[in-house]
């Protein structure tokens, strides 16, 4: 259809001539209403950054010598992520002479992961580093 012809159909509907694939051979033209075609592509990148946001990664850092009320606030502040779509690092640092009782500190750290109530994944198990523990859960 040409170019005058589909401008006269779109104004005797009411409607818009949107082009929407204007690199093609010969380019694509439609007649919709162009606010509610931008509301639709709106929509499609809000869900776009939606799953995004599911790749970011948050983190929580623990010690072994932390307390259990310090431990129960981490603990808050990771399901607090987790149920905004985030997955979380969670890793235990071991300073000086704790690096030398390093079963003790993967109890305290796997004690510490029992105590998240919230459903969770574990994206990648529990990984011994020299300085510490890490692991990283998902939702």
């Amino acid at each position: 259809m040409d170019l005058a012809a589909a401008l006269h159909a779109a104004r005797e509907k009411g409607l818009d001539l949107v082009e929407i694939a204007p690199t093609a051979v010969p380019p694509v033209a439609k007649i919709i209403n162009l606010g509610k075609y931008l509301y639709q592509q709106e929509k499609q990148l809000k869900k776009q950054k939606v799953k995004h946001k599911a790749g970011e990664l948050k983190a929580v850092k623990i010690g072994q010598a932390t307390s259990e009320h310090d431990m129960m606030i981490k603990i808050k502040q990771l399901e607090e992520f987790l149920k905004e779509g985030y997955k979380v690092k969670v890793e235990m640092f071991l300073r000086g002479r704790e690096r030398a009782n390093k079963e003790f500190a993967r109890k305290r750290f796997v004690l510490f992961l029992s105590k998240v109530t919230m459903e969770h994944t574990v994206e990648q198990p529990i990984k011994q580093l020299p300085s510490g523990f890490i692991t990283v859960l998902g939702k």
